[in-house]
C-alpha cells in the first residue's frame, strides 16, 4: 500500500519521517493552510529525501505557470490538485509536464461523489491519465486537513474501481482508525496529515510511526481476507 504523509514543512521533520520508509511526502504550497511550506525549504527537503520516496506537491487553485515553476524547482514527481480546478486545467498541466504524475483530490460531502464521474471521463477522453484520485472529506472553506472522515461505506458504493484511477483514501485518518478504514474501503493508497500532528501543522514522528505500522498491518490483513 502506498502511504503518504502530507504537510511536511521543514527538513528536520522530513528526514525523520523519511527514516520510517514512508512511500511519499506531501509538500503543501497552499498559503491558506497551516501546513504551507516555503518554496526554498521545499527545495531542500526534496534534495535530502531518498530517491524512492515520492515528492508530492499539493496545489489549490494555483496558476498553471506557478505549478509548473514550483514543480520544476522542487523536483516534484507528483502534482496533487486539491482545489476547484477543472479537468481542462489538468489536461494543460499534463501537456506542459508529461513527466509528472497527476493526482486529483475530490472532496466528498453529503452528495457523495456527484460530478466525479464526468470529471474523470473528461480527463480520460482528453488523454490525461491520472495516477490516482484522492478522496477527502468536504469541509466548508477548507481544502484538506480538516480532520473529518469520509463516509466510507458510501465511498465504496460509489467509487468505480474498474474505470477510475487508483483510490487514495484521506480525511480524518489516524493510527486509531486506519485499520478500520482500510478494511472498509480497500484503497490503493492512504494519505494522512492532521491525524499525525501534535498541533496544527506540527508533525509528531511517534504518531507517524504508529500510523505507518498500523496502516501496513491493516493492508496486510485486508489482502488476506
Amino acid at each position: 500500500m502506498w502511504i503518504k504523509v502530507c504537510g511536511i514543512r521543514d527538513r528536520f521533520t522530513a528526514s525523520r519521517v523519511a527514516e520510517l520508509d514512508v512511500d511519499a511526502i506531501g509538500l503543501n504550497f497552499y498559503h491558506g493552510s497551516s501546513r504551507v511550506v516555503a518554496i526554498e525549504e521545499a527545495i531542500e527537503i526534496s534534495r535530502l529525501l531518498p530517491s524512492h520516496i515520492d515528492r508530492v506537491g499539493v496545489f489549490v487553485n494555483h496558476a498553471i505557470d506557478d505549478v509548473e515553476s514550483i514543480a520544476n524547482r522542487c523536483g516534484l514527481g507528483i502534482v496533487q490538485i486539491h482545489g476547484d480546478e477543472s479537468a481542462s486545467y489538468l489536461v494543460e498541466l499534463r501537456r506542459r509536464m508529461p513527466q509528472v504524475r497527476l493526482i486529483r483530490a475530490w472532496r466528498m460531502g453529503n452528495d457523495g461523489l456527484e460530478g466525479l464521474a464526468s470529471f474523470l471521463a473528461e480527463c480520460h477522453n482528453s488523454d490525461c491519465p491520472l495516477a490516482g484520485c484522492l478522496v477527502d472529506a468536504h469541509a466548508p472553506g477548507v481544502y484538506g486537513g480538516s480532520g473529518k472522515t469520509v463516509a466510507w461505506e458510501q465511498l465504496v458504493r460509489e467509487y468505480d474501481r474498474v474505470h477510475w484511477p487508483p483510490l487514495i483514501l484521506a480525511g480524518g485518518l489516524t493510527a486509531t482508525n486506519i485499520c478500520a478504514a482500510i478494511e472498509a474501503t480497500h484503497p490503493w493508497g492512504v494519505d494522512v496529515a492532521s491525524g499525525v500532528e501534535s498541533s496544527p501543522g506540527i508533525k509528531d514522528v511517534n504518531l507517524v510511526r504508529q500510523f505507518l505500522t498500523n496502516a501496513r498491518g491493516g493492508a496486510e490483513q485486508s489482502s488476506q481476507s
